[in-house]
């Protein structure tokens, strides 16, 4: 299981892609736009891009992500097919997909990509009392060897977060990671599975030690 950062706007392709890259276990952030790719790019094994997006193209977000992170491999998947766009695009970015493709080719080279650069998915983790088995997405409690069953909802809420260890997520950018829409001030739904979810990992829900509000901002794992 790996962390991806997906950059396209098609609505379509995204999806597609999005689905496929969840079915082989790996934790995809998707944006629709270049415009928030710097607040997701921490702790990511790999950087999909389209190249004709809203805000920056994928070519100047591509070269910036590189520059700042050369060890994160990028690959390009997009549908400009000149000679002259792959070779523009293959200055910084380490592969180049052509849509359409097959999906298990686009599987493949990630892998590649994913062995060339040594990103080793992690596939479980302990944080206080839980034992958290991402790959099989199963979370037991090491104390009482009890499992906790959460929601899709709330595992990918818990996973998100655990992507950013002791980083601040403000309640838009887990909304719209999480449901893939713009948050609407004053909508409780988040609010209300993470209060869910801190009943289910929480010793003492009402003294959490793992699941912390910054209150007016967000949330945050501690570790």
């Amino acid at each position: 299981m790996s962390n991806i950062l997906y950059i396209e706007d098609d609505q379509e392709i995204g999806e597609f892609v999005y689905d496929i890259l969840e079915q082989k276990g790996h934790r995809v952030i998707w944006l629709t736009s270049s415009y928030q790719y710097e607040q997701h790019i921490e702790a990511k094994d790999i950087v999909i891009l389209d190249v004709m997006m809203p805000g920056l193209d994928g070519f100047t977000v591509g070269q910036r992500i590189k520059e700042m992170h050369i060890d994160i491999p990028i690959l390009l998947l997009t549908a400009r097919t000149a000679m002259e766009d792959k070779l523009k695009g293959l200055e910084f970015a380490d592969d180049y997909i052509t849509k359409p493709f097959h999906p298990e080719e686009l599987i493949a080279r990630i892998e590649v990509l994913l062995r060339r650069f040594n990103k080793h998915p992690m596939h479980e983790l302990v944080l206080h009392h839980l034992q958290i088995h991402l790959q099989e997405k199963r979370i037991i409690n090491r104390y009482t060897a009890e499992e906790i069953f959460l929601t899709d909802k709330q595992f990918k809420i818990f996973i998100l977060l655990l992507n950013h260890p002791n980083q601040i997520l403000t309640k838009e950018q887990i909304y719209e990671n999480i449901w893939n829409q713009h948050y609407m001030e004053g909508d409780k739904t988040l609010m209300v599975h993470i209060r869910y979810l801190r009943q289910k990992i929480e010793e003492n829900p009402n003294k959490p030690i793992i699941l912390e509000t910054i209150r007016g901002i967000g949330y945050r794992i501690k570790q």
